[in-house]
């Protein structure tokens, strides 16, 4: 009767780096294959051209600058754009404070996001766009 939606995942990487929660970076960063984040960053986080990479930013993790990645898992606080290539999932504590260009996205419930989301197509180009209005509130 119903056929089976597919099942969105994050491509398996390993978490090759990690930014601790007692760790302040300022400048841009690149990474290849994973990199959590615990700690705060000002500056931006681009994963490697063509890597499919995976970024987690912690509940207690923050970044103020933009963030481009293959897949991501945001619980923390992002302060400038987001572009994920293929996979986003926004959990609970996720606050993003920024437009977000997504291929396939998960957003639970407590999640805020005050920008646009755009859904990328299969040709990496915007194809529909999603205005958030701002909720007045910070963290």
């Amino acid at each position: 009767m119903f056929a089976k939606k597919k099942d969105s995942t994050i491509e398996l990487t390993k978490l090759s780096s990690l930014i601790a929660n007692n760790m302040d970076i300022t400048g841009d960063i690149q990474y290849v294959e994973g990199l959590r984040v615990d700690g705060r960053i000002k500056g931006n986080v681009k994963a490697k051209d063509g890597e499919k990479s995976l970024i987690v930013l912690s509940d207690q993790g923050c970044v103020t600058g933009n963030v481009s990645a293959y897949d991501a898992v945001i619980n923390g606080t992002i302060r400038g754009d987001v572009e994920v290539t293929h996979f986003l999932e926004l959990q609970s504590n996720a606050h993003v404070v920024g437009n977000i260009s997504y291929r396939q996205l998960k957003m639970d419930c407590g999640a805020s996001v005050e920008g646009k989301l755009t859904k990328l197509s299969e040709s990496g180009t915007g194809s529909n766009v999603v205005e958030i209005a701002s909720t007045g509130t910070d963290k």
